[in-house]
């Protein structure tokens, strides 16, 4: 069957010859191009192998019996993976495929053409799934769980309801907050898949892969030094090949090297393990401002001019992985980790 994708939601001069030539760019139609970074295929994703191999499982269950693939829930922080993986299941099933996210469902009108339009086998994915409203959470439970809907047609007196049943389809929702999904809701997700954060080597092998998709030479040595500074997010780590590959093919570099990349990282100001600069400034607050704490999430926030909830969801999580501060009753505190890597002394304890 034929897979289809609905997605919602002057001359100038030349410069003069170089010693070594620079990288070559992937032009078509006179314009530079970027091949897709995202793996086609289950078999062309990288790390993520717990969650790879019991999809491979389902997969090959689902096909084996001719049945729809079980609802299916990816959780876990952004930029690991989700939106790629499932992207690839309807590839694996020759299936349709639609693409929606939680806040553009604003009411159960807004997500009845996806179930309509439904095909067997299809797969519909719900990105940040947690963020749906209650009245078309409730409007799905129907279709998850017994392929059906019920249609309010008219009102008052003239109302009445017509019962519409769906083609055996797959929901597959994405998530970076699960705990905000309520139980009905997670209940009706027959498998569920947890990603973590990638290990060095494994975006290294990632960053390997696609700098040869970007026509691009990645030497190993800096294939490793981006890998150390990607926060152990693919997401992060392409961004940055990017980044450097357009460093390189400036500099008129034959390849990415290490210095290169080191070069390029410092030009944006990430450090050695991936700090940037308003993780520093958060942490140089604490400690110029607040003594190194404690200090309260607003105080913070105020003091940065950064508001709070990008304080919180997007520069303290990693600052949290890394042992940098605590969260205490009393507030935030810098931790004795911090203070070595910003090579500055703690005051001395009263």
């Amino acid at each position: 069957m034929a897979r289809k994708t609905v997605v919602m939601g002057g001359t100038s001069e030349q410069p003069p010859e170089a010693a070594s030539p620079p990288l070559a760019p992937f032009v078509i139609d006179g314009r530079e191009m970027d091949d897709d970074l995202r793996p086609q295929a289950l078999t062309e994703i990288v790390g993520q192998q717990k969650v790879v191999d019991r999809v491979r499982i389902m997969l090959a269950a689902a096909q084996t019996r001719g049945d729809a693939l079980g609802h299916l829930l990816l959780e876990g922080p952004p930029g690991l993976g989700k939106t790629t993986l499932a992207m690839v299941l309807p590839k694996e099933l020759g299936s349709d495929f639609q693409i929606t996210s939680g806040p553009t469902l604003k009411a159960p009108k807004d997500l009845l053409p996806y179930l309509t339009r439904a095909t067997e086998r299809s797969v519909l994915f719900i990105d940040e799934i947690h963020r749906l409203p209650p009245a078309v959470e409730e409007f799905i439970y129907p279709a998850m769980e017994d392929f059906r809907i019920d249609i309010a047609l008219g009102e008052g007196l003239n109302a009445r309801t017509v019962n519409m049943t769906l083609k055996p389809f797959t929901i597959v929702g994405a998530t970076t907050r699960s705990g905000m999904l309520t139980a009905p809701l997670r209940d009706r997700f027959v498998n569920r898949a947890h990603f973590d954060f990638y290990e060095t080597a494994e975006l290294a092998t990632l960053l390997r892969k696609n700098a040869r998709k970007l026509r691009t030479e990645l030497q190993e040595e800096a294939a490793i030094e981006i890998s150390q500074r990607s926060r152990g997010t693919p997401r992060k780590a392409n961004n940055l090949l990017r980044w450097i590959r357009d460093f390189a093919q400036v500099q008129q570099a034959r390849s990415i090297t290490a210095s290169i990349a080191r070069e390029a990282l410092a030009m944006i100001e990430i450090d050695a393990i991936g700090l940037e600069e308003l993780d520093r400034k958060y942490l140089m607050t604490l400690i110029t401002i607040f003594s190194g704490g404690p200090a309260g999430l607003s105080a913070i926030g105020h003091s940065m001019n950064v508001p709070t909830d990008t304080v919180e969801d997007e520069i303290e999580p990693f600052l949290l992985r890394q042992g940098f501060i605590q969260r205490t009753p009393r507030g935030r505190m810098v931790t004795a980790a911090a203070w070595s890597h910003l090579r500055l002394t703690p005051p001395a304890p009263l």
